[in-house]
């Protein structure tokens, strides 16, 4: 035991925030990774004509992941966040495998890719679910912003990777370059394996389960002044015997009662907004959307993907910066409006001027990443994580976290079948109109809650409905 505390003890909190955010990488190496790959998948399996199974195998780790992070939610609870971030990883590696080892049986075989990637999407869900629950457990109370933005550049910097990657390997033949680029989405889940392997468990886990004594432990390898480690255990036990009160006294039910209805139209609402919007579009299909625009090979278009993902992490830096500078609001608004211009726009130029050069829609995708990367990309979960009241927030949580990956997996389904039915412009347009009705939305359902504490943003949700119940007309 005392060699363990000894070998426990030279683990450093930078350390563990980084191994403790690297799941974004899997997250984000996954979504990306299919960009590359699907051109050569296509055209190794002919599926260029196949517009709802390469739909399908694109958002089948989207649908694992709506159960993935529900189902992971639960069984945390009772073995704790690192024993189940590890078994992410696991199964992350196994399928992983699966996927780059797929069959050649004709169509079978796109059922076979679709399955595996439905099992992988469990992990890609509990990662999501997961590190932000053990960062938020790990991380002083005033260190909490700035690390919900490292999660959010390990995710981008996971997508960027996966798109580097594609490019490294599209000069291998086209059977074997998308079989490694799926593959080798093992090589970091077996990194964040060994380096969780080493993490401690999160303090409040362990004070759930009785352990106090190991708690403490874990707080002094992560806080430097003793009184605040009391503090801040005190504090989790109280928190604690709140949210078991909570939990007793609420259902299903309560969150739509009018006290709590207007926080999670709200929270729910705008977890929702950001995938229909249709960012995974982009992010899993540009080399496609290159190909239709300019008529040159998707495979040959891959350097596209490595641009948007340069952007992505930038903007995630951007954020980092700016994100206690602006209300909330304001940068969800100003950043769908213009989001919404970006997919607008060239309908409409190109209604007006027909022989309108085929990379202007491009132009505009990348103004769209830009502004995505910095305010609906973060600032949905931060959102989320400060408008639901105690009472409700496991719950209303989870909610917004299905509806957020029910969004991806649609957008990644249907977006291939609208563009084999319709101009590509007009299928943007389309998400245009969403953005802006996004916008809208933020403007007349969302409350501010920069600066305010989580008291004060459950009150305007109780004020709310008591005006409602007042003026039921309204």
């Amino acid at each position: 035991m005392n060699v363990m505390a000894k070998a426990e003890k030279k683990i450093s909190s930078a350390f563990i925030y980084f191994f403790g955010s690297f799941g974004g990488i899997l997250f984000g190496y996954d979504i990306g990774v299919m960009t590359g790959a699907l051109p050569f998948l296509q055209a190794d399996w002919h599926l260029e004509n196949a517009a709802s199974l390469v739909g399908w195998i694109t958002s089948a780790v989207m649908f694992g992941a709506i159960f993935g992070g529900a189902l992971a939610g639960q069984l945390s609870d009772k073995f704790g966040r690192r024993k189940m971030i590890l078994m992410s990883a696991i199964v992350f590696m196994v399928f992983s495998v699966l996927s780059g080892v797929s069959p050649d049986m004709g169509e079978a075989s796109a059922y076979y890719l679709i399955i595996v990637r439905m099992l992988l999407g469990l992990a890609v869900g509990a990662a999501s679910a997961l590190v932000p629950a053990y960062m938020s457990e790990m991380a002083p109370a005033k260190a909490r912003g700035r690390l919900s933005g490292l999660n959010q550049t390990m995710i981008v910097s996971g997508m960027l990777l996966s798109y580097v990657v594609d490019f490294l390997l599209k000069d291998l033949p086209g059977e074997w370059a998308w079989r490694l680029m799926l593959g080798l989405a093992a090589v970091p889940a077996l990194i964040l394996f060994l380096g969780v392997l080493r993490l401690p468990e999160s303090p409040r886990f362990l004070l759930r389960k009785g352990d106090e004594a190991q708690a403490r432990k874990v707080l002094s390898y992560i806080r430097k002044n003793p009184a605040d480690i009391d503090q801040e255990l005190a504090s989790i036990k109280e928190t604690a015997k709140e949210e078991r009160q909570a939990n007793q006294k609420t259902s299903w039910s309560t969150l739509f009662s009018g006290k709590y209805r207007y926080l999670v139209i709200a929270g729910v609402g705008v977890a929702a907004f950001q995938q229909f919007q249709g960012a995974n579009a982009i992010f899993y299909y540009i080399p496609l959307i290159v190909q239709k625009a300019t008529g040159q090979a998707a495979s040959s278009n891959l350097m596209w993907p490595i641009v948007q993902g340069v952007i992505l992490v930038i903007g995630s830096l951007v954020y980092m910066w700016i994100a206690d500078k602006f209300n909330r609001r304001t940068l969800l608004m100003v950043g769908g409006a213009v989001m919404g211009l970006s997919f607008i726009l060239p309908a409409v130029i190109n209604w007006m001027m027909p022989n309108m050069n085929p990379m202007t829609i491009v132009v505009f995708l990348c103004i769209y990443v830009a502004f995505y990367s910095f305010t609906w990309a973060p600032l949905t979960w931060v959102l989320v994580g400060e408008i639901f009241p105690l009472a409700i927030r496991g719950r209303a949580s989870g909610l917004a976290s299905s509806f957020n990956w029910i969004g991806s997996w649609l957008v990644g389904l249907i977006f291939p079948i609208m563009t084999a039915s319709m101009p590509q412009e007009a299928v943007f347009a389309i998400f245009g109109i969403i953005c802006i009705l996004g916008v809208i939305f933020v403007k007349t359902c969302v409350p501010e809650t920069r600066g305010h504490t989580l008291e004060e943003i459950e009150e305007q949700g109780t004020n709310r409905g008591r005006v409602k119940a007042s003026n039921p007309e309204n």
